[in-house]
């Protein structure tokens, strides 16, 4: 591993790239923060797949590519006198130090959730005006729904137990059940997201995070399905043509690799 003066020199050169890039580069002249900003989210996402995948290698990389980004605003916001790099870093240190009390101050904690209260506690004291105020809008909604209920427990809106949360997810299943029954679509889709949002807090006191769950299972499906489309290639045969008790046969197969 590198000492804290490589890793100093190694941000420096970014820094010095990011520069030259920005005043010689046809390309990064052109940039603003809003034709960055998509980029910024795709290589977000990037991460979290190398991240998901246990790629350590892509993961290093990938965090290039993120940290390349948050140089490229700060050299943005430089240019117009409002902040730079040094601007960020020590905006982040004293929110880091100020809300965390129990490492630079006098305060008490007992355990994690200790910290997460008072994390919120403090938000509020800084002039936000609700919890909810950090989470950003355009949020996939089940990460949303997943870092809404994380804040309003911050604060002691929560359920005691799991078997409580399980209980409700019940009730949404039934509550969906009746509105199938009558057909009715718009509230069809308002019950959904009730058994949804249900099933995220059920799976936070589990100790599940639901986007990688799901993402989990997202790649376990596809690779199954791909397995399944190289069999029914090998059999020259379009998987359209196929009977589901045909697909089903190599479906099992996939699931014991």
């Amino acid at each position: 591993m590198n000492n804290r003066e490589d890793q100093l020199r190694a941000f420096d050169r970014l820094l010095t790239i990011m520069d030259e890039l920005r005043a010689q580069c046809p390309w990064d002249k052109k940039q603003t923060m809003e034709t960055l900003r998509h980029l910024t989210i795709e290589e977000t996402y990037e991460l979290g797949d190398a991240i998901l995948d246990h790629d350590l290698e892509e993961v290093k990389k990938e965090l290039g590519d993120v940290l390349l980004h948050i140089v490229f605003y700060a050299k943005i916001g430089s240019e117009t006198n409002d902040f730079d790099i040094a601007d960020v870093c020590n905006e982040i240190c004293e929110k880091l130090i100020s809300r965390h009390p129990h490492i630079y101050g006098d305060v008490e904690v007992a355990n994690e959730e200790d910290v997460k209260r008072n994390w919120e506690s403090l938000k509020l004291k800084e002039g936000k005006k609700s919890v909810l105020e950090g989470v950003p809008n355009s949020l996939p909604a089940l990460v949303k729904a997943n870092r809404i209920q994380e804040k309003v427990a911050g604060v002691g809106f929560d359920w005691e137990a799991p078997e409580q949360v399980f209980e409700k997810v019940e009730e949404e299943l039934k509550e969906l059940q009746t509105e199938v029954a009558l057909s009715n679509q718009d509230r069809m889709e308002s019950e959904f997201g009730d058994v949804l949002f249900s099933m995220v807090n059920y799976a936070r006191f589990l100790n599940i995070n639901p986007e990688n769950a799901l993402e989990r299972t997202n790649k376990k499906f596809s690779k199954r399905f791909q397995y399944l489309e190289e069999k029914a290639q090998a059999l020259n045969k379009p998987l359209k043509d196929m009977t589901l008790a045909e697909m089903d046969v190599f479906w099992e197969e996939a699931k014991k690799l």
